[in-house]
């Protein structure tokens, strides 16, 4: 078979690599998120409650992805470095080893996911209706796990070689599957039952493993820049436990996210369902923003990898600060467009004037930590791609259990601005963990790294 061509980021000039990567990397995650923006924009279409239940399960999801997130950074931290180090052989062997602990870290998901599921949703202490119907959903989806674990390592594999496209062409093939099936399922168009929120779990679910499959088509045709094989194959275990030893950290890291936006959410909810609903479709307009710059910052993260591999220590820096620029502008400009059009962006996923005005104040407030977050969310990933999870790990877990969540109970009662408080207390959360980060990158330890 013809090989694949392939460009040294070695070499050459940082600011062309990191756009020939980041590019098809911003697509390809920000089609992971339409996952969640579709279901929530045709759910949105059955009213606030079922909105509420596809909000919660979509907090609740970052669990289980924050494991799967965490050891797909360890997977790309090693492969790119290996790779760029040309160890070409010793980049395979870890690939397989990665895709062998996805799998059955998927399974224990799988089945975890299916029996908490209504104690889960009872930590947010939502009325009948949206528990019902957030557990029917979060079920169903949990039934993809393996699927969601495979294709996210399949794709940090992709990427950390630098063949970012191919990662991309496999997620639009997903999700436009996705876009077909989830009115199809939901409204029960034609001859397909009108399964609602189910139909929307339904459809994603289908997708992740339609997207699975493309994804272990081309990764063992040998149609990417490894050469994947299964000859000499064997569990490594003490590649298994390296990968968990760098991952885990960024897992917790996801974690503690995640564990913070439950509790979140249940303060949020403490303002009512119309908050609860302003909040959740909030969060996916904030995601929409955000990846771009989990594009850059993966595109940092293997240009990272790969040139303190090749002994380029200095190429790295540059490459990570190329990219925080390049997502400050896009920041910024942004979010002046989301303060002004706020009121449109909602109108979107639901036209109830109590969620559109509670939006409107969650937005307009948010906009400006968006300078910061881009600072933060670049140049965590740089340090992940040098393998550096542990500090990264707790700095969120500061700012986070440390800012956010004891401001967000302070702040409205102290402010009398009731829900805005929580919003305000998110923005200052946003400042804190960047400026530690920046410091932290600054003072250079992590280009000594081993992994």
């Amino acid at each position: 078979m013809k090989s694949v061509k392939r460009r040294d980021l070695t070499t050459g000039n940082i600011t062309k690599n990191l756009w020939i990567l980041a590019l098809p990397m911003m697509a390809t995650n920000a089609l992971q998120t339409l996952f969640n923006v579709v279901d929530m924009i045709f759910v949105g279409r059955l009213g606030p409650s079922p909105i509420a239940a596809v909000s919660i399960v979509g907090v609740i999801l970052m669990i289980p992805f924050s494991l799967v997130l965490g050891i797909s950074i360890a997977t790309g931290a090693m492969v790119s470095r290996y790779f760029g180090a040309k160890e070409y052989d010793r980049a395979n062997h870890i690939a397989l080893q990665s895709l062998h602990t996805g799998f059955y870290g998927g399974l224990i998901i799988m089945f975890l996911g299916i029996f908490l599921a209504p104690s889960l949703i009872s930590l947010f202490g939502v009325d009948a209706e949206v528990h019902h119907l957030a557990t029917i959903y979060i079920r169903i989806i949990f039934i993809s796990s393996v699927a969601m674990a495979l294709q996210f390592l399949t794709a940090s594999i992709f990427q950390a070689v630098g063949d970012a496209h191919t990662a991309l062409w496999i997620m639009i093939g997903a999700v436009v599957f996705n876009i077909i099936t989830d009115p199809l399922l939901i409204f029960g168009i034609g001859p397909f039952p009108r399964l609602e929120v189910a139909g929307a779990a339904w459809a994603t679910t289908i997708s992740r493993f339609f997207g699975m499959i493309i994804a272990l088509i081309f990764l063992f045709a040998k149609k990417t820049y490894l050469r994947i094989k299964w000859e000499g194959y064997y569990i490594d275990f003490g590649i298994v436990k390296r990968l968990l030893k760098i991952g885990l950290p960024g897992s917790l890291q996801m974690t503690l996210r995640s564990m913070s936006g439950i509790i979140m959410m249940g303060i949020v909810a403490g303002y009512g369902t119309f908050a609860l609903a302003a909040y959740g479709i909030g969060i996916r307009i904030d995601m929409l923003v955000m990846m771009p710059g989990f594009g850059l910052a993966g595109a940092t993260g293997t240009l990272v990898g790969q040139n303190l591999g090749a002994l380029k220590p200095d190429r790295a820096v540059k490459s990570a600060w190329s990219a925080v620029n390049s997502y400050l502008l896009i920041m910024i400009c942004a979010g002046m467009l989301f303060y002004i059009f706020a009121g449109d962006i909602f109108h979107l996923f639901n036209d109830n004037a109590q969620v559109i005005s509670n939006g409107l104040g969650y937005v307009r407030i948010l906009v400006f930590s968006y300078p910061f977050l881009a600072v933060a969310i670049v140049l965590n990933r740089a340090l992940g791609g040098a393998g550096e999870t542990v500090l990264t790990m707790l700095v969120t877990a500061g700012a986070l259990f440390g800012v956010a969540i004891p401001l967000s109970f302070v702040l409205p009662k102290v402010l009398h601005i009731g829900v805005k408080g929580i919003w305000l207390a998110i923005v200052i959360s946003n400042i804190v963990n960047a400026i530690v980060v920046m410091f932290i990158f600054i003072l250079g330890k992590w280009k000594y790294k081993n992994v």
